[in-house]
């Protein structure tokens, strides 16, 4: 079985000797890039499984390179899950990561054991949703059609690009419309029990997974206080 490959975009070389170094100690294929644009030519050319990607670059920004891997247009490249490494740990900055796109954080400095821990638990989640069988497609009003064993989206007949968050929380709601779940639920089912993030974090990619979805992320509902539900009123073979 192939190691996964691992892109770290960092500017500082101290820290990604560091950070390679530590990966491939792990067993990881690791390749680096010092900037954006060297990031997203290394895209092109690479079937790259996680990006670590530091928020502060020269030229682009990580916040711009996030931006442009999810708006790329390509399903498999645009659902790459992204890990940001960042010595911003201030919550808007967080979010603002997150709502460019990015799946994790991690706020430097950190610890090898935990940035190996991130990557591993974002690479589980991906090959969690792969290996999922089809009969588990889920089709449900408002044009919309889920199809959880591959990973895709549909919105009335085209596909969409969602980050690995976004189908988890799409998949989560439509599958049970009606049910109302908590911003804590959903931050425990789709990222997992040992994730640390705000409940704003998930309020950001609602956001944006309505902003895709167009008139039919109505049927995502906002349930003061409590979270949100998927309202439809059909659902297919789950």
């Amino acid at each position: 079985m192939a190691k996964p490959y691992i892109l770290v975009v960092e500017d500082d070389a101290d820290i990604q000797q560091l950070v390679s170094y530590n990966l491939i100690k792990a067993g990881f294929h690791v390749g680096c890039a010092d900037s954006g644009e060297e990031a997203l030519a290394s895209l092109e050319r690479d079937e790259v499984d996680c990006i670590l990607l530091d928020l502060m670059l020269p030229g682009m920004s990580g916040i711009e390179v996030c931006a442009a891997v999810r708006k790329s247009g390509l399903p498999h490249r645009a659902a790459v899950p992204i890990l940001m490494l960042t010595a911003k740990g201030e919550e808007e900055d967080v979010v603002a990561g997150l709502e460019a796109g990015a799946d994790d954080y991690i706020t430097k400095p950190f610890s090898p054991k935990v940035l190996i821990a991130r990557v591993k638990a974002v690479l589980r989640r991906g090959q969690a949703k792969e290996g999922e069988n089809e009969r588990h497609t889920i089709i449900t009003g408002a044009g919309i059609e889920i199809d959880q064993g591959r990973h895709e989206v549909r919105l009335d007949g085209e596909l969409l690009s969602l980050t690995m968050t976004e189908f988890g929380i799409l998949s989560l709601l439509a599958a049970k419309p009606g049910w109302v779940f908590s911003r804590q639920q959903i931050i425990d089912t789709v990222r997992g029990y040992d994730f640390l993030i705000t409940p704003r974090a998930i309020d950001v990619q609602i956001y944006g997974l309505r902003k895709k979805l167009g008139e039919a992320g109505e049927s995502i509902e906002t349930v003061r206080g409590i979270g949100y539900r998927f309202k439809s009123t059909r659902s297919g073979d789950r």
